[in-house]
């Protein structure tokens, strides 16, 4: 089992490394690994990736409900707001599901992704060799409204 308060801390500098780089702004993305085999930690609602302090995370079960603290604004003894989970875990659960080696989940939204996602438009395959080489075509999923079931699906 990974040692939490280290993943914590790796999880706030990807968040950090993705705000430098300009593949999330404001609160968009999400970032998520697994704390055990029913547990993951998961990245807050409202607040800025590039922002995260390890308090701020998330730990969620497997069906995506937040446990361990109270989601009513405030922690027990009111020092500071109780950070709700990502409204997106249903997608990040999907994988896990899907996938049970994997052992964490990154997604943003950078920039040019987001402008073809918009326009219903496939990724050509030779924008970078990386795509090319490691994804080949990308599919293209219909839309479904953030924080619904239906994301993850």
């Amino acid at each position: 089992m990974p040692n939490p308060w280290k993943l914590k801390q790796e999880i706030c500098e990807i968040g950090r490394r993705m705000y430098d780089r300009g593949l999330v702004t404001a609160f968009e993305g999400n970032i998520s690994a697994r704390l055990g085999p029913d547990r993951l930690l998961c990245t807050p609602s409202l607040v800025c990736k590039g922002l995260l302090k390890p308090e701020d995370l998330c730990i969620v079960d497997l069906s995506g409900k937040q446990i361990g603290e109270s989601t009513s604004g405030f922690s027990l003894t009111g020092d500071r707001p109780v950070r709700k989970r990502s409204s997106e875990i249903f997608l990040h659960l999907a994988v896990y599901r899907e996938r049970p080696d994997v052992q964490a989940v990154v997604h943003s939204h950078p920039p040019h992704a987001a402008a073809f996602a918009i326009t219903h438009t496939a990724v050509p395959p030779c924008v970078t060799a990386e795509v090319e080489v490691f994804l080949g075509e990308v599919p293209l999923a219909p839309y479904a409204t953030p924080g619904t079931p239906e994301l993850g699906e």
